[in-house]
């Protein structure tokens, strides 16, 4: 079964890591830089990593070090302690959260686009799936999962049904990923949106012209792409793609 992917997530320029801006004091994925896509009516992308008690934090990078004053496995943290870990560059209140924090935070105001992180490069599932899928249970407002991975994005099907599931997705060049050169070869075909039952993709900028993505956008499917930096970007990639997740500027809504 393929869960619709709701209108919103076509329309409404999607902020990346949320509308972030350290400079400005709102870090990547911390609540500071949810609440500002919230109140520029952005729609928002998200990432998940897996705590040590088994809980999905909002938070990008497999390692603390870039992100906070930290250092090692994000997975070492409990969620509890992640909910003490300051963001680099935010406030009091920007500390790692949890995904059921951000959807109490969110609350269907705008929608919410969560990548979960592979867990388990490239193949096979991890208890992240899991928990995603209980914080998620009951959850009203617009809301897709995604991820590289596709067997996560299958367990996502089995585990939540009727939430709207994609496959994130790029040129997959063996030198920019820890897989072996077969594995990059068959997901750079993207074979996978069927089993999976795919409502969208969103994949990178720099590849929309792959024949495979222009197949898929003509077919119906979805199509959002990463990560567009600029205005002239902007415009180039709606040729290709439904729409956009962006960072670094303020991208224009919709009339």
């Amino acid at each position: 079964m393929t869960a619709e992917l709701p209108e919103a997530f076509l329309r409404l320029p999607v902020a990346h890591r949320a509308y972030h801006d350290r400079a400005a004091g709102r870090p990547e994925n911390g609540p500071s830089a949810i609440a500002a896509a919230i109140a520029a009516g952005y729609g928002i992308e998200i990432d998940l990593q897996l705590s040590a008690d088994g809980e999905a934090l909002v938070f990008h990078d497999y390692e603390l070090d870039r992100l906070t004053g930290a250092t090692g496995p994000v997975s070492g943290l409990s969620a509890a302690e992640a909910g003490k870990t300051r963001l680099t560059g935010g406030g009091e209140g920007d500390c790692i959260p949890t995904l059921a924090q951000v959807l109490s935070q969110v609350a269907g105001r705008v929608p919410l686009l969560i990548e979960i992180k592979d867990q388990s490069q490239g193949a096979g599932v991890s208890p992240l799936e899991a928990a995603t899928a209980r914080a998620l249970l009951g959850y009203a407002g617009p809301v897709a999962v995604m991820s590289f991975n596709p067997d996560s994005v299958a367990e996502m099907a089995r585990l939540a049904p009727s939430v709207p599931r994609g496959l994130t997705t790029c040129a997959f060049d063996p030198g920019d990923w820890p897989l072996d050169p077969e594995t990059c070869a068959r997901l750079r075909q993207i074979p996978d949106v069927d089993r999976v039952g795919a409502s969208f993709i969103s994949h990178h900028a720099a590849d929309l012209d792959r024949p495979r993505v222009r197949e898929l956008h003509k077919s119906g499917l979805g199509v959002l792409c990463w990560t567009i930096r600029t205005p002239g970007e902007e415009a180039e990639a709606r040729r290709r793609a439904h729409n956009i997740t962006f960072e670094g500027y303020a991208a224009a809504l919709p009339a």
